[in-house]
């Protein structure tokens, strides 16, 4: 299902973007952002840090497209190694307002996110691996400094529900983004 899931996401991906290079004003980006997450599972809080690989293709100065691979949480909990990851797509806007689209910007994204969640006693054996594939949000504010780099901070949200288990991820993190 996974393999499927990512399989999907790059063929929708490299499809639009095939159409989007034909449009005047077009860019590809590869996003790459580092915080720190908070996960809360029937009511208990806990933080790690967060990493996400990003990449997509801004149809005009204003709307986008983008995948991406998020390792969300990777902790010891007692004996067990925990992880949870989350592969996705979905849409993204930003507003520059700063001249010939540099400057300050506010952005968002929203689409589906496919969380994995594996419990494993040592490197090799995993005695469970959940998924769940749920809407997600996200708000940002930064600031490109040309056409090409740009930083932002960055909030997302996602959910997930694993066997009846609510879970909660909330990701701040600092971004930065080229665009080619």
């Amino acid at each position: 299902m996974k393999k499927t899931l990512i399989l999907s996401c790059a063929l929708a991906l490299a499809g639009l973007s095939n159409v989007a290079m034909a449009a005047d004003g077009g860019q590809g980006f590869v996003r790459a952002e580092l915080g720190r997450s908070e996960v809360d599972v029937f009511g208990e809080n806990d933080n790690d840090t967060a990493y996400s690989i990003r990449g997509g293709y801004f149809f005009n100065a204003n709307i986008g497209v983008e995948g991406f691979y998020s390792s969300l949480y990777d902790q010891n909990v007692g004996t067990f190694d925990t992880t949870l990851t989350a592969f996705g797509a979905g849409v993204v806007g930003k507003k520059n307002f700063g001249a010939d689209g540099n400057g300050f910007f506010i952005g968002a994204r929203a689409g589906v996110s496919r969380l994995t969640a594996q419990v494993r006693e040592d490197e090799f054996e995993v005695l469970d691996d959940e998924s769940s594939t749920k809407p997600f949000v996200g708000l940002n504010v930064g600031y490109d400094f040309n056409e090409s780099w740009g930083l932002s901070l960055n909030y997302d949200v996602r959910r997930a529900d694993f066997d009846g288990a609510d879970v909660d991820v909330d990701t701040l993190s600092l971004g930065g983004e080229w665009r080619f």
